[in-house]
């Protein structure tokens, strides 16, 4: 069966490619330093990582039997809603609305930097920018599952360099490929992979 590293690991990066934390990584790496921005985006969403597997310890505390079924309950319905949303996606490459988003919450966030344009005014923007937007996404709430029911450390290494493999893209050739990621596939891909995970929690959990 999967592992607590390897489901973290595939969870987050079948998830997080073509959302809107990938193209605020992709713009802003189009107008500032690639390391910085690369800096500041990992580091928010390895903040976001370990409170969110902190929630999910928390979790664990409750009845076993609830966390079984809330476990299966949750990636089969994500996974289902996910499923049903990219049935409904055109076969254009990339979801506008998403691009949209990502390009006005940097427009707005480069107006308040200005003219501050040093190392840590960059790092900062590309943390908040990428902490708010992950902030409720529905990789947040799998992690959260994960690690309610596996092994911590493995759920927190497997999303991180999920994540941090992301990032890298993003920040390195995220401007090539922006225009080639198809998000309809993306999207039934991350659907079955949740509903994967759910049967994976049932056979484990019986």
């Amino acid at each position: 069966m999967l592992t607590a590293f390897t489901a973290g690991l595939l969870l987050i990066t079948v998830s997080e490619l073509g959302d809107k934390t990938f193209f605020i990584a992709v713009i802003l790496s189009m107008q500032h330093s690639r390391r910085l921005v690369f800096a500041g985006v990992t580091a928010a969403l390895a903040a976001m990582t370990i409170l969110s597997v902190v929630v999910g310890q928390a979790v664990s505390l409750l009845p076993k039997v609830y966390i079984y079924y809330g476990e299966i309950i949750l990636f089969i319905a994500f996974g289902l809603k996910l499923l049903y949303q990219g049935s409904k996606m055109p076969d254009a490459t990339c979801d506008t609305e998403v691009v949209e988003e990502a390009k006005t919450a940097v427009a707005q966030a480069e107006k308040q930097l200005k003219k501050q344009k040093t190392i840590w005014a960059i790092v900062l923007e590309a943390f908040a920018l990428t902490f708010m937007a992950e902030w409720g996404d529905r990789t947040q709430f799998a992690t959260i599952a994960l690690a309610a029911g596996n092994n911590p450390v493995g759920v927190t290494t497997g999303a991180i360099l999920g994540h941090a493999i992301c990032a890298a893209i993003a920040v390195i050739g995220g401007r090539m490929l922006a225009g080639r990621i198809s998000e309809k596939t993306l999207t039934i891909v991350g659907g079955f992979l949740f509903i994967l995970f759910g049967i994976v929690a049932a056979v484990e959990g019986a």
